[in-house]
């Protein structure tokens, strides 16, 4: 799985070591940091593109990003799509785990799922709720959820 910077520049490190280093180095710096991962996906013709992120912001210093973009040769129903998008920032967090905890760096995990039941996406709230906070992570989803709405979004559009 390869993952770059905003600016396109790959990361020359497995994801799990890259976010561990930066990590200490905003640590380092007096950065009060925290992680939010979220995915989005678009449909284009026969094929739905995926898009990660792992948001570093920092406390009232701003913040970056790492992105994963993944083009798929196949249509999903809205509900698969969401909860597949729900699977792959589940995913990510579980493999960042300890790391999050060694350095004792908050993370959420977001859903690009509508909490108003008159959208498509909202088919598969409940059920990606259950499985984010099943999982032990903190959620948030549409209009909270800034990682994977506004974020990953931006990747793919």
């Amino acid at each position: 799985m390869e993952w770059k910077r905003l600016n396109g520049s790959s990361l020359k490190l497995p994801i799990k070591q890259a976010v561990e280093e930066t990590i200490i180095a905003e640590q380092e710096k007096g950065n009060r940091i925290k992680l939010f991962i979220g995915t989005d996906s678009q449909v284009f013709g026969r094929y739905t593109d995926f898009a990660t992120v792992i948001v570093f912001l920092r406390e009232k210093k701003g913040g970056f990003m790492f992105v994963h973009h993944k083009s798929d040769p196949r249509l999903y129903a809205i509900k698969e799509r969401m909860l597949l998008e729900v699977a792959k920032s589940i995913q990510v967090a579980y493999d960042l785990c300890d790391v999050l905890t060694t350095y004792n760096v908050e993370m959420e995990v977001h859903a690009d799922i509508n909490t108003d039941p008159h959208f498509k996406s909202n088919i598969a709230l409940s059920e990606a709720m259950g499985y984010i906070l099943g999982m032990g992570f903190a959620f948030k989803a549409k209009p909270h959820a800034f990682a994977s709405s506004t974020c990953a979004d931006r990747i793919i559009h």
